[in-house]
């Protein structure tokens, strides 16, 4: 079971950013994967979640088996797959436990009973020391770039999906709220599960250990390895991985 990328090319308003790029994710690995801004991470998250701005012109995205690379974002949500935004939308007159119940209701075919949902999405809350009054405020609206993420990583909790792709959920975070978010990838980890983090920076490997790290530079996975890697990288920087 995994989630695995062949040959894929990506073009964004005709412009080809993502060039060849190949990676299988299996269950019960994390894989991280660093580069300077511009490289094509996000571009790559965006794309394996089928945001419509991103078009593929040659490879796969194959899901436990399954060729999803011209499934739409829900169907892929529904058959496991889960971004987590490095910029999440704000979204006014909607709170938070009516967005993940509606989300959790579409995801599994199932409607959830209000009261026994609110019960379950206050548990969650209290496991990732998230403040229960969050619950009743509108989505992201007036929120910190670190509450933000905390509120990414309670989708995650709740939504249960299989295979987790987090971009940059590390960004703008101070050391207290970096703690709370690595605790919840940490809780969702597992043999079932498999997770793609994307990051600029070592510090949330402190924290998550990966089983893999790649180096991405303009569009490639330039070098693999251990969470080694990202220790080289915190010392030396990119400079010996760019590529023109």
């Amino acid at each position: 079971m995994s989630l695995k990328i062949s040959n894929l090319k990506v073009t964004v308003a005709d412009q080809e950013i993502i060039h060849g790029l190949n990676l299988e994710i299996n269950v019960g690995e994390v894989h991280a994967i660093m580069g300077p801004n511009g490289s094509g991470k996000s571009t790559l998250a965006n794309t394996l979640m089928g945001h419509p701005k991103y078009s593929v012109t040659v490879g796969n995205i194959v899901l436990d088996g399954e060729n999803v690379t011209t499934e739409k974002p829900n169907i892929r949500a529904q058959k496991g797959l889960f971004l987590s935004m490095q910029y999440p939308p704000e979204i006014e007159g909607v709170t938070i436990a009516n967005f993940l119940r509606v989300a959790k209701n579409a995801l599994t075919g199932i409607n959830h009973n209000p009261l026994d949902f609110h019960k379950e999405l206050l548990a969650k809350m209290a496991e990732l020391n998230i403040d229960p009054a969050f619950a009743r405020r509108h989505l992201n609206a007036g929120f910190s770039g670190g509450e933000k993420k905390r509120v990414e990583i309670l989708q995650l909790a709740v939504l249960d999906p299989k295979y987790a792709i987090l971009d940059e959920t590390d960004s703008g975070l101070d050391v207290d709220a970096l703690r709370i978010v690595a605790d919840g990838i940490n809780r969702f980890r597992g043999t079932e599960k498999g997770i793609l983090l994307i990051t600029h920076y070592n510090r949330i490997l402190e924290y998550v250990t990966p089983n893999f790290v790649h180096i991405m530079s303009a569009g490639k996975i330039v070098k693999s390895g251990g969470a080694e890697l990202a220790e080289e990288v915190e010392k030396n920087g990119y400079v010996e991985f760019l590529v023109n």
